[in-house]
């Protein structure tokens, strides 16, 4: 199905996803992040990769009971176990941010300017407000742009928006109805990707309710593992070759 048809599909069946989606929100407790300082390091010395974790309620951890259970620090593990470095992060999100609030909300928040990889993850709230394909574009783009402009020498990685049908407090036709939505947003976050110098990551596959939280939408300390193994082979295999030969010289 093309992305007219797709969209076109999804705003018939909007009246069907308010009624569904006001169902899910009565039933479904909001979540807090966990308590903790947002930042820290794995590892002793000083830090070769520094990770910045910039987003929505994901990137600030929500769904985990303790920060070090969050995408970040587990992240930095996931890397320092492979690489045997040191690395430092730095986990900054917003509850219910769309790409363009992340942007205009967040971004101006982050003292720091020594990162080398940034982590995005944004496009569900975007999906599940059912935010248009050309605002999505507006808010996304300028959010590249506004990573690249304040750290520079940082490799950008996006995470897209998971199946929403395999989201356990979704209803199997809001799921549906939601999935539609997301698959304008991916599809328009991978070409944003392709043109401004970023890395729109495959996304994440849901192996089963066991990686969400209580509110069965948010990943808990399980599903962030998952997701920081998932995003460290991606960084891995985005890293320059280095034969054991020269880290010996």
């Amino acid at each position: 199905m093309n992305s007219f048809l797709v969209g076109l599909l999804s705003w018939l069946l909007i009246p069907l996803a308010l009624v569904k989606g006001l169902g899910v929100r009565k039933i479904v407790p909001r979540l807090p992040p966990p308590r903790g300082r947002p930042k820290g390091q794995v590892g002793n010395g000083t830090a070769e990769i520094r990770l910045l974790i910039i987003g929505d309620s994901s990137a600030a951890g929500v769904g985990a009971d303790r920060i070090e259970d969050t995408l970040g620090p587990q992240l930095a593990s996931a890397l320092n176990e492979a690489t045997g470095n040191p690395v430092a992060w730095r986990n900054a999100g917003a509850n219910s941010a769309i790409a363009a609030q992340v942007r205009d909300h967040v971004i101006p928040h982050i003292e720091e300017r020594d990162f080398t990889h940034v982590i995005v993850t944004v496009g569900t709230n975007d999906a599940k407000n059912f935010v248009t394909r050309s605002t999505f574009k507006k808010g996304f783009g300028g959010l590249l742009y506004a990573v690249h402009a304040r750290w520079p020498e940082a490799k950008v990685f996006w995470s897209p928006v998971v199946d929403m049908p395999d989201v356990p407090a979704l209803p199997a036709s809001l799921g549906f109805i939601l999935g539609l939505r997301a698959q304008i947003i991916n599809k328009m976050g991978a070409q944003l990707c392709r043109e401004r110098n970023a890395i729109a990551m495959a996304p994440l596959p849901v192996e089963g309710p066991e990686g969400f939280a209580i509110d069965g939408f948010h990943a808990n300390a399980l599903g962030y593992r998952h997701w920081a193994q998932h995003i460290a082979r991606i960084i891995q295999a985005e890293a320059p070759a280095t034969s054991s030969s020269q880290k010996s010289e």
